[in-house]
């Protein structure tokens, strides 16, 4: 399919990754790593999927300050224009509603594209057709749309959309509600009744449509976001940026517009996506060896033990005698090893770490 003219693809890459500890560290996290061991890194995946849809000069990566130099290392194909570096962290909203003003100055008819770099989409051909199916939609309505995933089990760490059965356009369907991360007795209440979907983190909306969402309903955000106008694409953007940054407040574009706004569209879709969002995640991508086992980077003896996933950035032989579904996470100076279905607690063993040791194995 052609590319999308007038459209700006988004990349953000500045979280963290603290659920693939310990090999996804502070200093390179996991949209920087080969967490599949397929040759590139997530991010350089991500930009080679946007290739596909816009304009190389239209693809624009938003990530922390200190990553900068990564992002450049490993996509040197971007110009320094197109890295938007974020001083602090201020969740999705504010990477919105930066990338927003910056790409207005450039096109205020532009349509953008905003999903996360750490995603894997198996089915290319089927995402692109996607992307072009809510672009369409989003370029001609005043719509916000996100790309839904049919859940296929009630996981408890991802976002939920209920959408109504009618379609608004063909593909295309209102959103009911929004749900973050509901406990596990809800989401399999979800998954059951049909008519919710998995957040894929994914949108896409004319910059009009997402500027007037900010302004209704955050607009201190967006005021100050504007005032710095005429200072985006120039020497001083980072400056006014630091200030910015500085001023507003930290919210996710879920909790401070799609929970609220009326204008809520959902793509029911379906092309082999994973968020790669914790090591479960990791190990359902992956093909496992014949004892039950998946490895990474690793040499395995395994005895009486099954269902474990054992990755490690160090290339080591790994024995394990009697173990069955357990993640065993090797790197130089830090070892994790938890059941499977513990998954979502790795990010708090992450913090109590980061806390007791003083940052030492973040």
């Amino acid at each position: 399919m052609k590319q999308l003219k007038g459209t700006y693809a988004i990349i953000l890459a500045g979280g963290i990754g603290s659920r693939f500890w310990p090999i996804s560290r502070a200093n390179r996290p996991k949209q920087f790593l080969d967490i599949l061991g397929t040759g590139r890194t997530l991010i350089q995946e991500a930009y080679q999927r946007y290739l596909q849809v816009v304009e190389p000069e239209n693809i624009y990566v938003i990530t922390n300050s200190s990553y900068i130099a990564l992002v450049s290392e490993q996509l040197p194909e971007l110009t320094p224009n197109q890295i938007l570096g974020e001083p602090l962290g201020k969740n999705t909203a504010a990477c919105v509603a930066y990338a927003v003003n910056k790409i207005a100055d450039i096109d205020d008819d532009a349509t953008l594209i905003v999903a996360p770099s750490d995603h894997i989409i198996l089915d290319q051909n089927s995402f692109i057709k996607q992307i072009h199916t809510a672009h369409r939609y989003a370029s001609q309505n005043d719509a916000l749309v996100t790309l839904g995933l049919k859940p296929h089990r009630p996981d408890t760490g991802y976002g939920y959309i209920q959408f109504e059965p009618k379609e608004a356009s063909i593909g295309i369907n209102k959103v009911v509600t929004f749900t973050e991360k509901p406990p596990l007795e809800m989401a399999q209440k979800f998954m059951e009744s049909g008519d919710f979907l998995w957040n894929s983190g994914m949108f896409i909306w004319s910059i009009s449509s997402i500027q007037k969402a900010l302004d209704d309903f955050l607009p201190e955000m967006s005021k100050t976001f504007a005032e710095g106008r005429g200072a985006y694409n120039t020497k001083i953007e980072s400056e006014h940026i630091q200030r910015i940054y500085s001023e507003i407040n930290s919210i996710s574009i879920d909790n401070g517009i799609l929970e609220k706004a009326e204008n809520v569209y959902v793509l029911p879709s379906d092309f082999g996506w994973s968020d790669l969002g914790t090591w479960k995640s990791v190990q359902e991508k992956m093909d496992s060896q014949e004892d039950g086992n998946t490895i990474l980077n690793v040499n395995l003896e395994a005895e009486n033990s099954t269902g474990n996933l054992i990755a490690s950035d160090t290339n080591k032989l790994v024995v394990i005698k009697d173990l069955n579904n357990y993640f065993v996470i090797d790197t130089p100076d830090a070892l994790l090893i938890c059941p499977a279905n513990q998954e979502q607690e790795v990010k708090k063993v992450s913090s109590e770490v980061k806390r007791k040791y003083n940052g030492k194995f973040n």
